[in-house]
C-alpha cells in the first residue's frame, strides 16, 4: 500500500513539478547547456546503509572559497525530489551569490518514517563538510536552508550539529517551515491554497506514525525543542494566511529569547510557499527580493569556523 501511495505521490509531483517549471522557462537537466550560468552534476552520498543522489549545482564561473549551501526540498515529509531545487530559492543562492548548493533526494516518509529522512539530511551536510576542498567552499561559511518540511529539515540539521559540533554552522534559512507535530493558531483549522490543516495532519502521521501526537524529538519535530542557544543566526518568511504561521514566528521569537539573531519577514498570503508556486505575483516578488538582500546581508557577516 505504501509503495503504492508513494509512486502515486512521486508521478503527481513530477508532472506538477516539470510543468511548472516549463512555464517558469527552466527544465531542470543534468545536461547545463541551456544555463550558461551554472553546472549540475549528481552525486552519491552514504546515508545509513543506503545511498541517496544529490544534486550539486555552482557557478559556471566559480569564485575561490565560495559559501556552501545544503538546501533540502520541501513537500511535506511525504512528497517532493531534489528537483525542485531549481524552482526554490536555493537557485539564486548560486546565480546571484555564487554560492555551492548540494540539495539531497532524501528518503520520504511514504517509504520510510522519521529519522531516514532526518538523518539522510545530516549525512549530506557532512558530506558538504568533508568536500569542501574539492567543491571549492569555504568551510567556515556553510550555511543551510530549505523550504516547508524542507524548512524543518533545516532546522533540525542545525540543532543536531549544534548537540554534537560535527560542523559549524554559519547560518540558516527554514522558510516557511513545518515545524511543529502539535497543531497551532494556524495550523488547526486552516483552509489556505496548496498546504492545510487535513494535509499537515496526514503529513505529520506518515513522518512520525504511532508518536505523530506525542512529544517526540526535536530532531523529529523542532518546535519541541527546549533550548535554543549557539544555533545559527536565521532568516526566513511565512505568509500570515499559511498554517505555518505561528509555529515559523515561535521558532524565531525562541531563537531570539536564547540570543540568537534572528529574523522572519511576514507577508500577506495564503498560498503555501508562494514565492514557488506564484513568483510572478507581487507579494512573491517582494518576498524574493528581500530573501536576497538578506542572503547578501548574511554572506558579508556570518561566519563560523571548524573546530
Amino acid at each position: 500500500m505504501l509503495s503504492l501511495i508513494k509512486k502515486i505521490f512521486s508521478v503527481t509531483l513530477a508532472v506538477l513539478m516539470y510543468a511548472y517549471m516549463g512555464i517558469a522557462g527552466y527544465e531542470p537537466s543534468a545536461d547545463t547547456s541551456q544555463d550558461n550560468d551554472i553546472s549540475v552534476r549528481t552525486v552519491t552520498i552514504g546515508s545509513g546503509g543506503r545511498e541517496l543522489s544529490a544534486y550539486i549545482i555552482a557557478p559556471k564561473e566559480q569564485e575561490p572559497d565560495a559559501t556552501g549551501v545544503l538546501w533540502i526540498h520541501g513537500g511535506g515529509y511525504l512528497t517532493g525530489m531534489k528537483e525542485m531545487v531549481f524552482m526554490s530559492r536555493a537557485l539564486d543562492l548560486v546565480k546571484k551569490h555564487g554560492a555551492v548548493v548540494i540539495a539531497p533526494d532524501y528518503t520520504l516518509s511514504v517509504e520510510a518514517p522519521y529519522p531516514d529522512a532526518f538523518n539522510d539530511c545530516y549525512n549530506s551536510l557532512l558530506y558538504l563538510k568533508e568536500h569542501a576542498p574539492e567543491l571549492g567552499i569555504n568551510d567556515s561559511q556553510i550555511m543551510v536552508g530549505g523550504e516547508s518540511a524542507g524548512g524543518g529539515l533545516c532546522a533540525a540539521v542545525c540543532m543536531k550539529a549544534r548537540d554534537t559540533g560535527d560542523v559549524n554552522i554559519a547560518f540558516q534559512m527554514p522558510l516557511y517551515p513545518m515545524l511543529d507535530n502539535f497543531d497551532t493558531e494556524s495550523s488547526k483549522d486552516n483552509h489556505g491554497k496548496v498546504w492545510n490543516t487535513k494535509m499537515n495532519h496526514l503529513a505529520w502521521k506518515l513522518y512520525l506514525r504511532q508518536d505523530y501526537d506525542k512529544e517526540v524529538s526535536p530532531y523529529a519535530a523542532p518546535a519541541r525543542q527546549t533550548d535554543y542557544s549557539s544555533l545559527p543566526p536565521a532568516y526566513t518568511f511565512v505568509g500570515d494566511g499559511e498554517p505555518f504561521y505561528c509555529e515559523t514566528l515561535q521558532y524565531i521569537e525562541n531563537l531570539k529569547k536564547a540570543g540568537v539573531t534572528a529574523q522572519a519577514d511576514v507577508y500577506n498570503y495564503d498560498i503555501h510557499a508562494v514565492d514557488m508556486m506564484t513568483p510572478w505575483k507581487v507579494v512573491s516578488k517582494e518576498a524574493i527580493k528581500n530573501f536576497n538582500e538578506y542572503f547578501s546581508y548574511a554572506q558579508k557577516t556570518y561566519f563560523a569556523p571548524q573546530s
